[in-house]
């Protein structure tokens, strides 16, 4: 009976790694401008809610999976990977270590905003010809991952005020 049921969570986490990976496919070109800059705030909220509700693991795989299907059909860049992969990872670890939804969403922007933009510059050097300073993708990487994981964070915090929807936390 236990391996049914281990079976049972394994095959819904599954199919939620699938449906946040096809969300974050299909809305990744919706973008919000901000100032002068337009950002693109999807891949952080699903890194946040991830993170939450189906651990870091589970979390960096679906930022694996959108950022290669974003590439393979041309809406994202090499760059997808660093930033969602480290931002996927911290929002997980942070929320499995405090049990607090908002620190999931500070591990998304320190994962994605600063250690993400930073492992991105080699990326942009060696892939992309990008002949800029290391730090030039800390503002917009930081602004585009502080938005998605506000919007993160009001998703969870509507998902919370209804009971049912929390059976998805595996």
């Amino acid at each position: 009976m236990k391996n049914l049921l281990d079976e049972t969570l394994s095959l819904r986490g599954i199919v939620a790694v699938g449906l946040l990976v096809a969300l974050g496919t299909l809305a990744a070109p919706f973008s919000i401008p901000i100032g002068v800059a337009r950002v693109y705030p999807v891949q952080h909220c699903i890194n946040v809610l991830a993170g939450v509700l189906l651990g870091p693991g589970p979390g960096v795989l679906a930022a694996i999976l959108t950022s290669t299907l974003r590439n393979l059909i041309g809406t994202g860049t090499p760059l997808a990977f660093p930033g969602s992969i480290f931002g996927a990872l911290l929002a997980g670890l942070a929320f499995r270590l405090s049990k607090r939804d908002y620190f999931a969403a500070v591990g998304e922007v320190i994962g994605t905003g600063f250690i993400g933009a930073l492992v991105s510059f080699p990326v942009a050097k060696w892939l992309l010809g990008f002949s800029g300073l290391a730090y030039a993708f800390i503002v917009p990487f930081a602004l585009s991952s502080l938005v998605g994981a506000i919007i993160g964070l009001a998703i969870l915090r509507l998902l919370s005020k209804n009971q049912k929807a929390l059976i998805w936390r595996i």
